[in-house]
C-alpha cells in the first residue's frame, strides 16, 4: 500500500463563480474609482496610498482569478485573507462615523467579514488532503 496524498477536489465551480463574481466587481470598481479610493486611504492614514491602493486592488483581482480557476488556491485564498484583514477594519471603521456614512460603512464592513469567512473556508479546502 502506498501512502500518497493528493490535493482535495476543488469546491463547487458554481459556488466559486458566484464568490468570484463579487470579488471581480469589487476589483473592477476599485480600478475604475482608483482616485477616490486613494483619497479615502490617504484620509485614513494609509502610507503611500498612491502605490498601495492599486497594488491591493490588483492583488484582489489576481487572487479572485486564482479562486475561480482553482489555480494556486492556497496562495489565492491567503491573498484574499490578507486583503480583507488589511482593508476592512481600517477603511470601513463605521464605529467612528454617524448617520448614513455609518450605515453604508457598516454594510461594507459586514460584507467584507462574510467574504473573509469565505476565503478562510477556501483556504481550508485548498489545504485539505485525501488519500
Amino acid at each position: 500500500m502506498t501512502d500518497r496524498t493528493t490535493q482535495a477536489d476543488p469546491p463547487s465551480f458554481v459556488g466559486r463563480a458566484l464568490y468570484s463574481g463579487i470579488l471581480a466587481y469589487m476589483a473592477i470598481d476599485g480600478f475604475q474609482n482608483n482616485e477616490k479610493r486613494v483619497e479615502v486611504a490617504r484620509e485614513k492614514g494609509v502610507p503611500a496610498p498612491d502605490v498601495l491602493v492599486p497594488f491591493v486592488t490588483g492583488m484582489l483581482f489576481v487572487a479572485n482569478v486564482g479562486i475561480l480557476l482553482w489555480k494556486f488556491p492556497r496562495a489565492s485564498a491567503g491573498a484574499l485573507i490578507v486583503f480583507f484583514l488589511g482593508t476592512t477594519p481600517g477603511i470601513h471603521d463605521f464605529w467612528t462615523m454617524d448617520g448614513e456614512e455609518r450605515q453604508a460603512n457598516k454594510i461594507n464592513f459586514l460584507k467584507n467579514v462574510a467574504l473573509l469567512g469565505g476565503a478562510l473556508l477556501l483556504l481550508e479546502q485548498a489545504g485539505s488532503r485525501s488519500e
